[in-house]
């Protein structure tokens, strides 16, 4: 364990997340003090709407995911959660149902590395809402999956792990869900969850084969902290590619899109980081203040989640209805259409695959 520790410790990669990314913690920070944004009015309770409104959550099963369901089921949503184990799906359940025995719940079991697997989800949810009598829309997505892989892992597309699950899982699912979003009655919305680590990234290219990560695994040695940054950025710049897209659209079906940025928060994400050096990395955040807890961390969803219809294209942080600007790199309209073009190929050529392997099995040539 010593040896693998001091192997990880050796590399680039992790003092740049030791100290890159603390110093983008912290800069954060001094930009929420700096702008003295004002919170936003408490609003009003989703059942003042009429119905109760269906709220989706990726990565559902621990840390982020699970308290924002808890909060969120709390706050009169019927919560469908999503996640990659039944048995956490069900554990998860069961924790809110313990709190809250009204709670409106309903899971399914998605690898949101699996373009597959987002395309039966939406499938089998359109499903259940027919089989449920419920309105066929939904009036929430929060698109919270994410994972940091230390090794070089590919999904059975060739896409790299970590951005297919941070980023190309939610770039597919926004895509097939939208029409959903936009047949809801009341105004609704999308939240993705960024990261300050973002601001890492100074500059990038935006071509097919590093939206798909599989340039990353040609790499003599695989460097994590720039793919989970890159996977962050693109999933800031979707964010508000979405916005200026959806504004062109009719407003009669108005849908907004928010990133949000938790902070630092004790989640089992750096599960794959040697266990004593993300002991020591929770140690020194807690002492500098700067490490939360997944009941603290969430304000910041649920800000985003319960802010007025009219909200959209902004960068929550910090929580308490605290908004700041992103990175300048973030803003970048040209490389944001970039992005949405190389990621909608990608798309496309995942479809594509997904209608011939079911033409295959189902013996049409």
């Amino acid at each position: 364990m010593m040896m693998e520790a001091l192997e990880f410790v050796m590399a680039v990669e992790f003092w740049r997340m030791a100290v890159l990314w603390t110093f983008c913690l912290l800069l954060s920070y001094w930009k929420l003090i700096a702008s003295n944004s004002c919170p936003s009015k408490p609003p009003p309770s989703p059942s003042a709407f009429g119905h109760r409104p269906l709220c989706i959550i990726t990565g559902a099963t621990s840390g982020l995911g699970a308290a924002a369901a808890h909060a969120l089921s709390a706050h009169d949503f019927f919560v469908v959660l999503v996640g990659r184990s039944s048995h956490l799906l069900a554990k998860t359940m069961m924790d809110i149902k313990t709190q809250n025995k009204n709670a409106h719940l309903k899971a399914f079991q998605v690898d949101l590395a699996s373009f597959d697997s987002i395309l039966q989800f939406k499938a089998s949810l359109q499903k259940w809402l027919s089989d449920s009598e419920m309105h066929s829309s939904i009036q929430l997505l929060i698109n919270n999956a994410g994972i940091l892989a230390t090794s070089s892992r590919l999904t059975c597309q060739g896409y790299d792990q970590m951005m297919a699950t941070n980023y190309l899982g939610a770039f597919s699912l926004t895509k097939l869900l939208l029409p959903l979003l936009r047949n809801s009655p009341i105004p609704s919305r999308i939240v993705n969850v960024t990261s300050f680590t973002h601001r890492s990234v100074l500059n990038v290219q935006v071509n097919k084969d590093i939206v798909s990560g599989k340039c990353f695994g040609r790499s003599k040695r695989y460097p994590y902290a720039h793919v989970y940054e890159y996977s962050k950025l693109f999933l800031l710049l979707f964010s508000y590619e979405l916005h200026r897209q959806l504004g062109l659209m009719d407003i009669s079906h108005q849908v907004s899109v928010i990133a949000v940025d938790p902070g630092f928060v004790e989640t089992n994400i750096m599960r794959e980081v040697p266990s004593c050096l993300s002991s020591l990395a929770f140690i020194v955040l807690k002492l500098l203040g700067l490490l939360q807890s997944p009941e603290i961390g969430v304000s910041s969803i649920l800000d985003a989640a319960l802010a007025p219809p009219e909200t959209s294209g902004v960068y929550y942080f910090g929580g308490n209805g605290g908004t700041v600007n992103s990175s300048v790199l973030s803003y970048d309209a040209k490389l944001a259409k970039e992005l949405w073009n190389a990621s909608s190929d990608l798309f496309l050529e995942s479809e594509l695959a997904s209608k011939e392997t079911i033409s295959v099995s189902n013996g049409i040539s």
